[in-house]
């Protein structure tokens, strides 16, 4: 270890103290997060720091970013940890770093890490994309977020955001209600992103005018969507079957987005999810995308990241056939 890297001594300009207090949190609860996280001890008097320990360059860059946000945004603990997933999954480059993001009536949403810049960049690009990876990667907001943006930008003239209605391992029988009631359930976390984008009173004219229309996947068939940005959700409870079916009703003018973890699929012992299925028949097929998510790109409360390495490592390390698995 050099002393270089051990150590690292710097005061934050302008001094401000309302940017620093917002920097550090109450309690100084941000640099103990940086502390633990980084694994360095952080001392401070004022505007000057001193940073020990082996990633204290890191620490320092942390610091420097987070400053200059504090001068337009609140610095939460959330936003220290996406900022370090930043830092983990890779610098961006310098056409990355002038891409304005996605603009929404309620404000902007930005990409965070390689591969999320990579799922834009592909959707942007391409005709059908699919987004493969483990919860909390930002899969379903980030394609939902390019619906919206397409659909003020006046480039498609309807969003249709699909889920397969497959119980997660529970059954829950009898659903009470019409229709629009059963399914809900299914579609909650789609809706839930349409509300922070659009606000719920726009929303709700939208699915009224039928702008933006919520359904099953069963709804799809004998349909051809045109003009139309089409999601896919939890693509991995598809059959092989219903991943063609979809996948067919793409028209002209039209672009779909197809998300999933194919480690968390729902489907009945035996059957094939669609989604494990699409990756091998449509590898290298001109028009399609595939961005594949890890670990690394969780954007969630820190211990998500660490369940799904858990998870990883233990699947990596039973052998097929095991019951564990």
């Amino acid at each position: 270890m050099t002393v270089p890297d051990a150590l690292r001594e710097f005061a934050l300009e302008p001094a401000d103290n309302a940017r620093l207090a917002n920097l550090c949190g109450p309690l100084d609860e941000n640099l103990r997060l940086l502390e633990a996280r980084l694994d360095v001890e952080i001392r401070r008097r004022g505007d000057s720091f001193r940073v020990l320990g082996a990633r204290a360059v890191s620490a320092e860059q942390t610091l420097r970013e987070l400053f200059q946000l504090a001068e337009a945004e609140e610095v939460t603990p959330q936003r220290v940890h996406l900022a370090l997933r930043e830092h983990e999954s890779g610098r961006p480059t310098e056409g990355e770093r002038a891409d304005p993001g996605i603009r929404l009536p309620r404000g902007g949403v930005r990409a965070r890490g390689h591969h999320q810049r990579q799922y834009l960049s592909n959707i942007h690009a391409h005709d059908l994309t699919f987004g493969i990876g483990p919860a909390g990667t930002g899969k379903t907001y980030l394609a939902v977020a390019c619906a919206v943006e397409s659909l003020q930008a006046q480039t498609i003239h309807r969003v249709v955001l699909v889920r397969p209605a497959v119980e997660a391992g529970e059954r829950l029988g009898f659903l009470p209600g019409d229709l629009t009631q059963k399914v809900d359930p299914y579609l909650r976390p789609m809706y839930d992103a349409l509300y922070e984008m659009l606000g719920f009173d726009r929303v709700a004219r939208f699915i009224e005018r039928n702008v933006i229309e919520v359904a099953p996947l069963a709804f799809m068939r004998g349909r051809s969507l045109n003009d139309s940005f089409i999601i896919l959700d939890e693509a991995q409870n598809t059959t092989i079957e219903q991943m063609k079916m979809f996948l067919t009703r793409i028209g002209f003018g039209s672009k779909a987005v197809v998300t999933g973890d194919v480690t968390q699929t729902d489907l009945p012992a035996g059957r094939q999810s669609g989604l494990s299925h699409v990756t091998e028949v449509l590898h290298g097929v001109d028009g399609v995308a595939f961005t594949y998510f890890d670990a690394r790109d969780v954007v969630r409360h820190p211990l998500v990241q660490r369940i799904v390495q858990a998870y990883e490592s233990r699947t990596r390390g039973t052998p097929q056939g095991d019951p564990g698995r």
